[in-house]
């Protein structure tokens, strides 16, 4: 990785969802499809929870490896800063916004 790809992903925001597969969907012989590996997004809403993704991942040797049904994993959603904004705090009561804006 160069120098600068290095600070692009250190500069990225994220955030990190846990997930379980919760199976693996194996392709009709033929269709030439990759294996699936079936996600719940712990966290996400109800009808968006799954998501459907390539069965493949590398290890830290560089062996391909497969997830199996039941693993635990980690859903890392990154962006780059420029396009997301800052969040409103929607933790203050009403009552403090309308003191604020009094003064």
């Amino acid at each position: 990785m160069s120098t600068e790809q290095s600070s692009r992903q250190q500069s990225k925001v994220s955030t990190t969802l846990p997930g379980k597969v919760e199976k693996v969907i194996r392709p009709h012989p033929g269709s030439g499809e990759p294996e699936k590996a079936q996600i719940a997004v712990e966290g996400a809403d109800h009808l968006y929870r799954e998501i459907r993704v390539p069965n493949t991942l590398t290890d830290s040797h560089g062996q391909r490896v497969k997830l199996k049904e039941g693993a635990e994993v980690e859903v890392k959603i990154e962006a780059d800063p420029v396009v997301t904004k800052t969040a409103i705090d929607t933790t203050t009561s009403k009552n403090e916004s309308a003191d604020r804006l009094s003064r």
